[in-house]
């Protein structure tokens, strides 16, 4: 790991991810992985060797519906949480993992979400008993409500992707995976904030490769990697409420610069056929967010190499219940 994260304090050796995984452990699920054959997904080749099965990490089966939950329990339990309790903005994963962990932990919270948040998002934050506040109709509006709340009342802030906390947490979901699929060449997963792809990249650290797939509407690892470091990007697409925060963060940056290998972008149609292809195939109806890298395989933005062995990070459903016409 690069020098410039330790200076700023930030630890995602191996050893430090296994050993917050150990301490998040009895607090989550141990998410399953299911191997699809590529024909089952319409993904006939001729090609020899043929492509393998896909390996699919169901995180949308974590507790609060998605991997940011992984985080949220890293914080609360690594850190002195104030009598004031936790405060989070969210796109709404994020918020539903804090509010879930502080209900666990028996921690007041209070999680500030944007307009775009979607029913089933704000509907699970509220069934955790947290505090709900929604303001203004982005992230970034959310997110300076949240400061103001954290520097008035001394609540702990849990950002959802750039702090170390974070992406030691979202870390966990590599060692996991590679401990059910050891096989693996290559890892897919949606981009927003980085702090999943971030945490996974560091985990493999070269060892897999490790490709980001973003909406067309909200491309924030693409802009960054172009600008040089976190710029402003586009934050439109209809996986808004968890892929599209406006920039990446600065922590993860330099690790996606040296362990991502590419990033690819997909269609929000493509994403909507991918949520369709899901639940025709394996009955799992997925987020937008938590389809997007599997659109980019379907799509072929990302077209695996003859007998490459591709794992793609499902990695939310807090979605309202899908209905598709015949």
């Amino acid at each position: 790991m690069s020098r410039a994260l330790y200076d700023r304090g930030v630890n995602l050796e191996r050893a430090a991810i296994e050993s917050a995984y150990h301490l998040i452990k009895p607090h989550i699920r141990v998410t399953p992985v299911v191997r699809v054959e590529p024909e089952d997904l319409g993904l006939e080749s001729k090609a020899e060797p043929r492509l393998p099965p896909i390996v699919f990490k169901l995180e949308l089966l974590q507790r609060a519906g998605s991997f940011k939950t992984r985080g949220a329990f890293t914080h609360l339990l690594t850190r002195r949480v104030p009598a004031a309790g936790v405060v989070a903005a969210s796109g709404g994963n994020h918020g539903a993992a804090v509010a879930c962990a502080a209900h666990h932990l028996h921690l007041p919270a209070r999680i500030y979400v944007p307009t775009i948040s979607s029913p089933a998002k704000i509907a699970r934050i509220k069934s955790y008993g947290a505090d709900l506040c929604v303001v203004g109709d982005r992230f970034n509006d959310a997110y300076a409500a949240s400061q103001e709340w954290a520097a008035s009342s001394g609540a702990m802030e849990v950002h959802p992707f750039d702090q170390h906390e974070t992406l030691l947490g979202q870390a966990t979901l590599g060692l996991e995976l590679e401990s059910q699929a050891p096989d693996i060449d290559t890892v897919l997963m949606g981009v927003g904030g980085g702090g999943l792809i971030g945490g996974v990249a560091a985990w493999f650290a070269g060892r897999t490769r490790v490709i980001g797939v973003e909406p067309e509407g909200a491309p924030t690892l693409t802009v960054a990697r172009a600008a040089g470091g976190p710029a402003d990007a586009p934050a439109g697409s209809i996986a808004a409420d968890s892929l599209a925060p406006r920039r990446v963060g600065e922590l993860m940056f330099p690790i996606a610069e040296q362990y991502v290998e590419r990033v690819v972008l997909v269609s929000d149609a493509a994403i909507q056929r991918a949520q369709r292809t899901l639940w025709d195939a394996l009955r799992i109806v997925a987020e937008p967010g938590g389809a997007a890298a599997t659109a980019a395989l379907l799509d072929g933005a990302y077209q695996p190499a003859p007998g490459e062995r591709v794992a793609v990070v499902i990695s939310g459903g807090n979605t309202t219940a899908v209905t598709f016409p015949d």
